[in-house]
């Protein structure tokens, strides 16, 4: 970093993958350097700024204030370098191609059709194919070439192999009955529902090990009796009284479903970002690099 109040790309781009993958380690695996090189540039960005983006401790990394701040401008200058170079290309040809896109049924408060819609105005030229399912199975059918982005979230265990591009923050809460005795007002910890029966989605997925690993650190076993395989149905059983689910807030909120009561809890176990996900070994055609940055542009 030069010491004339400038701020290098780089830099830009280290803050961003410390706090996307939560740790120094992790981002400098994604980013393919050195974690001496990631600490180095960030502590001479610290400096230069005179505050502390990241808030270190033995077990984890988290952002300051002022790093929320700077990341999320940070963000920006980058999604605007990414649109630039875009349109740069675009002056240069006309974009043409096919992009197939694998998405998650729960997208929180990410609007895929939307982004879909705006890439389609944007780009006439290009064949649009969608196809759903589980992420696990759309990462598989990403690794086999089948699939050009994954839309869905981004677990922790990501491997590295995958490059994922936040896209929207989500939030678990507990869902219940309308009229269930411990839907009140205030916070809820996960251990005061213990003895209730769960809905989940079924195991294997994301949600059904974030409730298993939550509740073992509450101290029990929770017993799933009912498992669907969408959010939508995790809320209909809830509504119909046949037990207690974690459910993200998008779904449990979600204008035109069953009532149901929502309480926030105490230390809520974290959700996956979701996140647009391609394969690092594969290159980017101009047509998936031109969807990718459109999905980015149409986040939340």
């Amino acid at each position: 970093m030069r010491h004339d109040g400038s701020v290098e790309l780089r830099q830009l781009s280290y803050v961003e993958a410390v706090a996307r993958y939560g740790g120094f380690t992790r981002a400098a695996g994604r980013l393919h350097v050195a974690q001496s090189a990631v600490s180095a540039q960030i502590r001479a960005l610290e400096a230069e700024l005179g505050v502390e983006l990241f808030a270190r401790t033995t077990r984890r990394v988290a952002l300051t204030p002022a790093g929320e701040m700077f990341v999320a401008r940070a963000r920006r200058v980058l999604a605007e370098l990414d649109g630039a170079r875009l349109e740069i290309g675009e002056s240069a040809a006309v974009v043409t191609g096919r992009v197939t896109i694998g998405a998650t049924a729960a997208l929180g408060p990410y609007d895929l059709p939307a982004a879909l819609a705006a890439f389609g105005d944007r780009f006439p030229g290009i064949l649009l194919r969608l196809r759903s399912g589980r992420v696990t199975g759309l990462l598989g059918a990403l690794d086999g070439g089948e699939l050009d982005l994954v839309v869905g979230p981004v677990h922790a265990d990501l491997p590295a192999r995958f490059e994922a591009l936040p896209l929207a923050d989500e939030q678990l809460v507990l869902a219940l009955p309308v009229g269930h005795p411990r839907g009140g007002a205030g916070r809820l910890s996960l251990g005061e529902v213990r003895d209730e029966p769960f809905v989940c989605l079924p195991e294997g997925s994301g949600l059904r090990w974030i409730l298993d690993d939550a509740a073992r650190t509450a101290g029990f076993a929770p017993r799933v009796r009912f498992e669907t395989d969408s959010l939508g149905g995790i809320r209909e059983l809830v509504a119909a009284g046949l037990g207690v689910a974690l459910l993200a807030r998008s779904a449990a909120e979600a204008a035109g479903g069953p009532a149901i009561t929502v309480r926030q809890l105490h230390s809520p176990p974290a959700h996956p970002p979701i996140g647009v996900i391609h394969h690092r070994d594969r290159p980017l055609t101009p047509a998936v690099q031109a969807c990718r940055h459109v999905l980015a542009s149409g986040r939340p």
